[in-house]
């Protein structure tokens, strides 16, 4: 351990001391010649030579170190708060290194007051550590006043002058505490212990910039403070207020309401003075709202990663059974003569798959894990195409009032993706007036978007009874859905989120209990024009009459249904299992094959890496990848091998071998 004294300012203030543990020296002697002016500066090298000195000595504020061996600044920092005689001391973090959002969080979860970086700013370092130090030495110096003036009373004409030059420096430091105060979200008061409302008597701090009350309005009427708690929170509060005295303070977080109307997270400390001989509180107030909002934030990006990954799972396998149902489905329609009934059954086999199929891109949309290809798109033909997509699916209690004039910007989005999510907020909006009522469809330039790039607003608005308060803000998170059971998935709006998101845009949804609900879609737009919707082809494969394709999957099912097409459409295919067993039929033959079609995602060797050793092997063979995953970041050094998306259309396939190289 080694002492540095403060310097000789310091004589006449309430003893202070710093306390700076850190396992490196030279760090403890840069800090001790750093805050040797502030305050007499006590050094540990280690947490438990730490834990030691604060059985022993009180401090004002300890700097602590976050990595050092054996006890590290986190578990020091939790020991420090378990003991009741140093809970209460404030704990600046020193770090060198976590600077990420997740340990600033673990700091101030652990009772951290501040986290500075390494190497540190002296001037920054002192003032921070200054304010503590003043507050430290009011505190003592408020509990020794009776002493103090005592001995006043006793002394001569030069204790007299001693008590005044006190009185100076006192207010010198007062005056900066508050002026660094004044720039915190922080209140100081001090209050009287009664079983009434509360009445605070001293307030430093910009209590209104923080509330929009002044002081003076909280003191003149007491029962303010209380009728604005949050009726949640105000049963807990007051309990923790009537127990204080018997605890020696009070230590609670709780929602307020501003003059404004919104509610801010508050953080009230107090600590009893004088022992509790004068019944006199002092205490701070934090604003701790960024904080919560943070916290509530990271919980939900947490969710919303978790469901990404079980998306990119879960898409993987359905869609390799959608593929081997689609598929063998084709293969029996074109190979049977069924009757009109056979027929109707066949069609609703492929209605289910193709739903299914759906259901897996609208789970690939939320997780924001889709191909977009994204093109100019005019919005009047918009409206042209999903007024005649969702007409027969309204009723006739529904009308649709569509605003759509020709306009000198284009959509740049995927126009198929934009007309799903459009249909879905239409069929919502329905769904939400089911005695009948008008949808409004407007489309118009958007003031700005949150890449600051020229947009267009999709506005989708009904007259239905609204949303509540309470759940509009969770309509967006997946499989949430205010419908009767059978009659949603919850995938709809978490689906049009998704898309807006990953296409660069904003969503913002507005409802009025009562009125109706308005939802605007703010997305990219462009100047080029507008590319004309693709029209559907056959699934004919000619090119493929009498080339020799292999086909590489591990999943059976897959492998027969597809292989089977290709042969229908003339191709001699021949099947592999897994990529070593094709790269050796290639080494042994390569000029054999004219296309090659594997999987992705295979045990063993991949389908990339298959294709490039087959690469190697033959330079006239076109290579094509097929995948069923939603999250392909493996694929992402490929750039010249084309890649179809299971379930397969056989149309993409032939775009795939046309394009590869």
């Amino acid at each position: 351990m080694t002492k540095h004294r403060a310097a000789a300012s310091d004589e006449g203030t309430a003893t202070a001391r710093i306390l700076v543990v850190d396992d490196d020296e030279r760090n403890l002697l840069a800090l001790s010649e750093v805050l040797n002016s502030v305050a007499e500066v006590v050094t540990a090298s280690s947490g438990r030579n730490a834990l030691r000195l604060l059985l022993r000595e009180e401090f004002a504020v300890i700097l602590l170190d976050v990595f050092m061996p054996g006890l590290d600044g986190y578990e020091t920092a939790a020991l420090i708060r378990d003991r009741a005689q140093t809970a209460r001391i404030p704990i600046i973090f020193l770090s060198a290194v976590n600077k990420e959002t997740e340990h600033l969080m673990r700091g101030y979860a652990m009772g951290a007051v501040d986290y500075v970086f390494k190497p540190v700013d002296p001037l920054v370092l002192k003032s921070k550590v200054s304010v503590f130090v003043d507050l430290y030495r009011m505190r003592r110096q408020v509990e020794d006043q009776a002493l103090a003036e005592q001995q006043l009373r006793e002394a001569h004409y030069q204790e007299q002058l001693s008590r005044i030059e006190a009185e100076r420096q006192l207010e010198d430091s007062e005056r900066r505490q508050a002026a660094i105060i004044q720039s915190l979200p922080i209140v100081l008061y001090t209050e009287r212990d009664g079983k009434g409302p509360r009445r605070p008597e001293f307030v430093s701090g910009n209590l209104e910039a923080m509330t929009g009350f002044s002081f003076d309005q909280v003191k003149s009427e007491p029962a303010l403070w209380q009728e604005r708690i949050h009726p949640e929170d105000r049963e807990t509060v007051l309990a923790a207020l009537a127990e204080r005295s018997g605890k020696g303070g009070l230590s609670i977080e709780y929602r307020w309401q501003c003059a404004d109307g919104s509610y801010k997270h508050f953080h009230d400390q107090a600590v009893l003075l004088d022992g509790g001989k004068a019944g006199e509180f002092a205490g701070t107030l934090t604003d701790v709202s960024e904080r919560r909002l943070l916290e509530a934030q990271l919980v939900h990006v947490g969710k919303l990663d978790a469901l990404g990954q079980l998306t990119g799972g879960v898409a993987h396998d359905f869609n390799n059974l959608l593929a081997a149902v689609l598929g063998g489905i084709h293969v029996l329609q074109r190979r049977l003569k069924l009757g009109d009934r056979e027929e109707r059954v066949v069609d609703q086999m492929k209605y289910a798959a193709e739903q299914g199929a759906e259901l897996v891109r609208r789970m690939m949309a939320f997780a924001r894990q889709q191909d977009l290809t994204p093109s100019s798109v005019d919005p009047a033909s918009l409206c042209e195409s999903v007024a005649g997509l969702v007409d027969h699916t309204l009723g006739g209690t529904i009308t649709v009032d569509w605003q759509c004039p020709k306009r000198a910007l284009n959509l740049f989005v995927d126009r198929n993706q934009l007309e799903l999510a459009l249909m879905n907020l239409i069929i919502n909006a329905r769904d939400a007036m089911p005695e009948g009522g008008e949808i409004t469809v407007s489309i118009d330039a958007a003031d700005s978007t949150t890449v600051g790039k020229p947009a267009i607003r999709i506005r989708v608005a009904d007259r239905g009874p609204g949303i509540p308060e309470d759940i509009l803000a969770k309509v967006t998170e997946p499989f949430f859905t205010t419908k009767e059971t059978g009659k949603g998935t919850g995938l709809g709006l978490s689906m049009v989120a998704g898309f807006v998101h990953q296409s660069g845009g904003e969503l913002n949804i507005r409802s009025i209990p009562g009125e109706g609900t308005t939802v605007d879609l703010i997305l990219p737009a462009t100047e080029a024009a507008a590319t004309e919707a693709a029209e559907d082809e056959d699934d004919r494969l000619g090119w493929l009459a009498d080339k020799r394709l292999m086909l590489i999957d591990d999943d059976d099912s897959v492998r027969v249904v597809l292989s089977e097409q290709f042969r229908d459409a003339g191709g001699i295919v021949e099947e592999f299992s897994n990529g070593r067993a094709a790269i050796d039929a290639f080494r042994k033959a390569p000029d054999r094959y004219d296309y090659v079609l594997s999987d992705f995602a295979m045990p063993g060797l991949d389908g990339l890496e298959t294709l490039r050793q087959v690469e190697k092997l033959s330079g006239n063979a076109r290579l094509a990848l097929m995948t069923g995953y939603a999250d392909d970041i493996r694929l992402a050094g490929n750039e010249h091998i084309p890649v179809v998306r299971k379930p397969i259309n056989l149309k993409k396939v032939s775009d795939a071998f046309n394009n590869a190289g």
